[in-house]
């Protein structure tokens, strides 16, 4: 009796460790699998009015063909210093920012002082290209001519206003050296030239800007290069900065009688560390891929050969985007 007894408590306590066995596997799987579930992702771009919300618009079905991804909300924002803001708060996974506030974030300098912050890149785009346009009667042929003239330097805290002051910067020149300085931003200094208030301004954009586009309509202007000593001067100290040509005869690009040399600052797409480097791959190469169909219809994406995509960018790379392209023999 007692051996059949203690026969059966070994069967219970067998089918209840088996039990519990089951279980505990069930419950790793169902980790496992909670954590391979495809996840949200939260594109923070800019305002409606600009170029960096069309192209959240644009790439959100690409990425959301991503086995890794099940929603991809594109929000506007404040653009590159509350983009990546909200990365290192965790609101968004992916943005859209400029190089030279990247930089800062990096560095803890700017706006960032004494607050670096981790962010890295999925890939490069388009450049912000610093275009100063100045009246053909204006006697202003080479920038260093700018001195004592009226200039419409950009917003304050802008980073039209930015680029402005850095370009002055190693001209040796500060805003006491023009005759009129006005925070204006494209419309307005397009409106104060037309009605002969201001000699030239500074445009940080894309090309092309459609404010310069109207006021060729109706006045002689010229594009005041950045060249030579003055554009190393600026890419060495301020290594955002690349050298940039706006082409001529390019009915896309003002259609110019020559080109003019001047210099930009890359937009990148970055993403959170906190992504996975099977995700990251998988956009990146789901933007690459996109980039050589024909289905780009936003011109800014149509900027930036394929090749160049990890080309010298100032933020570094996130492992994923960095296999993707070394893969691709992208990068030395």
């Amino acid at each position: 009796m007692k051996k059949y007894l203690f026969l059966m408590y070994m069967m219970i306590v067998g089918i209840f460790l088996v039990a519990c066995g089951g279980n505990a596997s069930e419950q790793a799987e169902g980790s496992k699998d909670t954590e391979g579930k495809a996840q949200a992702i939260v594109f923070g771009t800019g305002g409606t009015s600009g170029t960096y919300y069309p192209i959240g618009g644009a790439l959100k079905p690409i990425f959301e063909k991503s086995d890794y991804v099940n929603n991809v909300t594109v929000e506007s924002t404040g653009a590159s210093i509350a983009n990546i803001q909200n990365i290192q708060d965790g609101l968004n996974q992916m943005s859209i920012i400029m190089s030279d506030v990247g930089y800062d974030a990096l560095e803890g300098i700017g706006q960032f002082e004494g607050n670096p912050v981790e962010i890295q890149a999925m890939a490069g785009m388009y450049q912000n290209v610093v275009q100063i346009v100045a009246l053909a009667d204006s006697d202003i042929k080479t920038i260093e001519d700018l001195e004592g003239k009226r200039v419409g330097v950009g917003k304050v805290g802008s980073g039209v206003e930015q680029s402005t002051q850095k370009v002055l910067e190693v001209l040796g020149l500060t805003y006491d050296d023009l005759s009129k300085v006005t925070h204006t931003g494209y419309a307005d200094s397009v409106q104060e030239m037309k009605n002969g208030n201001l000699d030239a301004a500074f445009f940080t954009s894309g090309v092309p800007n459609s404010n310069i586009t109207d006021l060729m309509q109706q006045n002689d202007i010229v594009f005041v290069e950045i060249e030579g000593d003055i554009a190393n001067k600026l890419m060495e100290k301020y290594p955002f900065y690349k050298a940039f040509t706006i082409p001529a005869n390019d009915e896309a690009m003002y259609n110019l009688p020559e080109e003019v040399n001047t210099v930009g600052i890359q937009n990148l797409i970055t993403v959170s560390p906190a992504l996975s480097k099977d995700l990251v791959y998988d956009l990146t190469k789901r933007y690459y891929d996109y980039l050589g169909s024909e289905e780009v219809s936003i011109r800014a994406l149509k900027q930036l050969e394929r090749e160049e995509l990890a080309n010298e960018l100032i933020v570094p790379l996130h492992p994923g985007a960095e296999k993707f392209y070394k893969e691709q023999g992208l990068l030395d």
